[in-house]
């Protein structure tokens, strides 16, 4: 293997979009908890990411290792030169809060997923699930879990705004079949699920697929199931200094598909909002704004 400046880790990101279902299992189990998740058998490692070992040896093959004992030497050689950097140390977020507190661990926590999760990203499915959003002649359901409905309520709420054919599933799951009953080939499902993964949102995207819908799927470093049956995923990393996983990742992802699918059908979504501004000075909703003094 030719030396190279770029970390293991990086290489993991960099390729992250070329893997298969198998191979992103292996490159998230090792930057979960990177380095230290490398340092141990091969045995151990394939068992730890749930995959066989030549799937571990294949996966590592694709970022330049001919042999797990050229990739534990590069990893122990990193992992060096980190404890010998005097300013490896970041700095602290929180001003006047020492670097244990919440506040800078969550930082730091919450600016390693956006980093990792854009690195993982295509922008290339980016682009086609923008064009699906957008597409007027699909009409967009939406649906989350018991934590994540809230992203899914979020997207669909902005989305009700720019475009017409935006359908939120009910909370209750016995009337999700109800409402599969109006989805139509062509139609794009908005899946969002993470760990802990939930059984009738996987039965819910197979039967949609089944029907020929557009299946996208927001889930976590380890992949939901549903997976399997999604035509585009956007693995998040959701990674925080709690017992509680983050979302702010998953949000900012969010908001940047509302951005996209609105600069891309601005001149209809211009004329809802319009409208909409109307009825709601008509109804006297909300206090307008006062200028500033």
């Amino acid at each position: 293997m030719k030396p190279t400046n770029t970390s293991i880790a990086d290489r993991l990101r960099q390729q992250f979009a070329q893997f298969k279902p198998a191979e992103r299992k292996i490159a998230n189990h090792l930057l979960a908890d990177y380095p230290m998740s490398g340092l141990v058998s091969i045995t151990e490692l394939s068992k730890a990411s749930k995959v066989s070992t030549p799937t571990v040896m294949r996966t590592l093959k694709r970022i330049g290792f001919t042999s797990f004992v050229d990739f534990q030497k590069a990893l122990k050689q990193e992992l060096s030169q980190t404890l010998a950097d005097p300013v490896a140390r970041h700095g602290q977020w929180a001003s006047g809060a020492p670097r244990e507190h919440v506040l800078n661990r969550h930082a730091e926590a919450v600016l390693a997923n956006l980093q990792d999760t854009m690195k993982q990203i295509s922008h290339r499915d980016f682009n086609a699930v923008v064009d699906l959003l957008a597409d007027p002649e699909r009409s967009v359901h939406l649906v989350g879990g018991r934590i994540t409905h809230a992203f899914s309520d979020y997207l669909a709420t902005h989305l009700e705004v720019i475009r017409r054919g935006v359908f939120t599933l009910p909370q209750a799951v016995s009337l999700w079949s109800h409402h599969l009953l109006d989805m139509d080939d062509g139609d794009v499902l908005v899946i969002f699920d993470v760990r802990r993964y939930e059984a009738d949102l996987l039965t819910l995207a197979g039967q949609a697929a089944d029907k020929g819908l557009r299946v996208v799927l927001f889930s976590d470093q380890w992949l939901s199931p549903i997976a399997r049956r999604a035509d585009f995923c956007f693995p998040v990393r959701i990674e925080a200094p709690s017992g509680w996983d983050s979302g702010v990742a998953t949000l900012f992802l969010v908001e940047a598909l509302i951005n996209a699918v609105e600069c891309k059908v601005w001149p209809q979504a211009e004329q809802r909002i319009k409208a909409l501004e109307e009825t709601f000075n008509r109804t006297g909703r909300f206090r307008p704004s006062e200028p500033s003094r």
